[in-house]
């Protein structure tokens, strides 16, 4: 049998849970966590009458839990996020598409709204519907009979969650993570979304914090993930050219040699959506031919990549003694100590982490098709899906050290999920 760090070096990771710098402990634990609860709602939701429902907590965390007591206005949405406008109207729209939110005009809005004849619906919408395109910024946002559902579901799921990983762990190790990350964030006076932004911007600014500490309100435990995550990235960006999610991931795992460019997703737990060979990465890759093949392409880093790779690792190291000297060197080792020990524990050969990633019976992950979300009918882009999180999921539970995602990258087609 391999050792961990086999394992990890087959799946583009040669790294031990000790080696791995600070932000790639927090994407992990929070990416787990997601994992596990996206397949409990997407099991509930079926048996609600509403099955193939795949969102992602990320939707409830930063926007759905807002409209549990009715209604309110795009732009009302977007300052309670807290995230730009431009972003909440963009997910708005993947909502309305989906079947989880309508928009009606607002009571003092006297414009006319543009419609058409949506050629995929078959019937009159307005004009950009499912998309953020045309949507104001005093529509109101109404939740839809499966959008209520969906918020009923959220709120004791997530309890159930973490109790579960209390079960798994041990009460003392969840509560110690849970003080050592609030230890942190009473520390950082920025009211910080609740889930971390599927697409973030450096030079992207939060307003100071208004509220009680993190400690006070017993934030969820992916919302304190995801705080201390988005705290490191601004810091990161700030300094950086190019952003931690692109080093994190596809950088990371490249280098001299090429690979074939269908080897990224699983080389850094992404999808394959989001592991594409986008504009952003670009300017550091080499992409060829692939010599061994008649088709496909193959990628390595070019010179501005290996220095990209470079200023990661240095920076990552560089911010963590940072945040010793702020916030305290005790308890950032205790922060980092209590992300590794998630990656010890065992029951037989596997992590007990990934007790928490398998699949529930009859959803997508577990290799169920479904329709795309706003879809009826099951098309091969939704069969091709099913498939990769199949695979990824597969990949997850052999190797989560190993596997899984150094940093979130969160897609839209797949509910805003890993």
């Amino acid at each position: 049998m391999r050792t961990g760090k086999e394992l990890g070096a087959a799946s583009g990771n040669a790294e031990t849970a000790g080696d791995r710098p600070l932000p790639a402990l927090l994407s992990q634990a929070l990416v787990a966590f997601t994992v596990e609860i996206d397949n409990q709602f997407e099991r509930r939701m079926g048996e609600a009458g509403y099955p193939g429902t795949t969102l992602s907590l990320l939707v409830w965390s930063n926007l759905l839990r807002f409209l549990t007591e009715g209604a309110l206005p795009a732009h009302e949405l977007a300052a309670h996020a807290p995230a730009l406008e431009k972003r909440v109207k963009f997910e708005l729209g993947c909502l309305e598409r989906w079947g989880i939110v309508t928009l009606s005009a607002g009571a003092a809005e006297d414009r006319p709204v543009p419609t058409r004849a949506h050629r995929r619906a078959n019937r009159i919408l307005r004009d950009g519907w499912g998309s953020g395109r045309g949507i104001r910024s005093g529509w109101m946002v109404h939740l839809t009979g499966r959008g209520s559902k969906a918020a009923e579901i959220w709120p004791p799921l997530l309890d159930e969650t973490e109790r579960r990983w209390q079960a798994r762990f041990g009460d003392d190790q969840i509560g110690s993570l849970r003080r050592a990350l609030e230890d942190v964030l009473e520390q950082i006076d920025l009211e910080l979304p609740h889930g971390l932004p599927a697409y973030w911007n450096a030079g992207e600014k939060y307003p100071a914090r208004s509220q009680e500490p993190p400690g006070a309100g017993h934030l969820p435990l992916p919302a304190l993930l995801s705080q201390a995550l988005l705290a490191y990235t601004i810091e990161f960006d700030g300094e950086s050219p190019t952003p931690l999610n692109l080093c994190a991931n596809a950088l990371r795992v490249l280098g001299e040699r090429p690979i074939p460019v269908g080897d990224i997703p699983r080389l850094t737990g992404g999808s394959p959506e989001t592991s594409g060979i986008g504009w952003q990465i670009k300017p550091y890759i080499a992409v060829e031919p692939d010599p061994a093949a008649k088709r496909g392409k193959v990628v390595r880093l070019t010179p501005a990549g290996h220095r990209a790779q470079k200023t990661y690792r240095d920076l990552t190291g560089e911010i963590e003694k940072r945040w010793e000297a702020k916030f305290g060197k005790d308890k950032i080792r205790r922060l980092r100590e209590s992300l590794r020990e998630l990656f010890v524990p065992r029951s037989g050969d596997r992590l007990l982490l990934a007790e928490g990633l398998v699949p529930a019976e009859g959803t997508v992950r577990a290799g169920e098709s479904a329709p795309a979300l706003g879809r009826r009918a099951i098309a091969s882009a939704a069969r091709q899906r099913t498939r990769d999180l199949a695979a990824q999921t597969g990949i997850f539970l052999r190797d989560p050290a190993g596997a899984l995602p150094h940093y979130p990258l969160w897609d839209m087609n797949r509910g805003f999920g890993p």
